[in-house]
């Protein structure tokens, strides 16, 4: 089921990925990468390069152990967040999140708080018991909206990232539902 939510620029739907929607999740993943290279560890250039079958692929191959949840205002794509399970029997207890993007006009709207919700959801849907994330310490306003959602630092990855000759820390985060 789709989560509504209200934005002083309009109603914005959250709901999961659909195999349609191949070129928008292509342009926001590469708009993402393209704009904020150093908070993501997947590389602009060589996912550019990848053809749309690829991002169709990614979409279709999408099962009982992660989902992509979009929001969307009609058929554009606004924000994003992927949520994955662990795929053995020791580790289905425990999902990451992951590939989290709102575009810059649409900041500051709940959006990436209501991404998470919805990811949440479908957690403990699954029965899913903790969920992980890392952010990049430089990021301070995702680290203050994972805070609001219930995620706590358990610890940092040094040196997780390095692009452009700077390397970056991460934070790890997690939420026990």
């Amino acid at each position: 089921m789709d989560a509504q939510l209200t934005t002083p620029r309009g109603n914005i739907s959250i709901r999961p990925a659909q195999a349609t929607d191949a070129q928008a999740f292509r342009d926001l993943r590469l708009e993402a990468l393209r704009n904020h290279p150093e908070v993501f560890s997947s590389d602009y250039a060589a996912y550019c390069e990848r053809p749309l079958a690829y991002w169709a692929g990614r979409l279709q191959s999408l099962g009982p152990e992660s989902m992509i949840f979009f929001a969307a205002q009609n058929d554009d794509l606004l924000g994003m967040c992927g949520i994955s399970r662990g795929d053995s029997p020791k580790t289905a207890h425990s999902a990451t999140i992951f590939g989290v993007y709102v575009r810059p006009e649409w900041r500051g709207l709940q959006i990436t708080a209501g991404l998470i919700t919805k990811c949440t959801e479908w957690a403990q849907a699954h029965g899913v018991k903790i969920i992980k994330l890392a952010v990049v310490t430089t990021n301070t306003a995702a680290i203050r909206c994972y805070a609001r959602c219930g995620f706590s630092v358990y610890g940092v990855e040094p040196q997780a990232l390095y692009y452009d000759g700077k390397r970056y820390d991460e934070l790890l985060m997690a939420r026990v539902i």
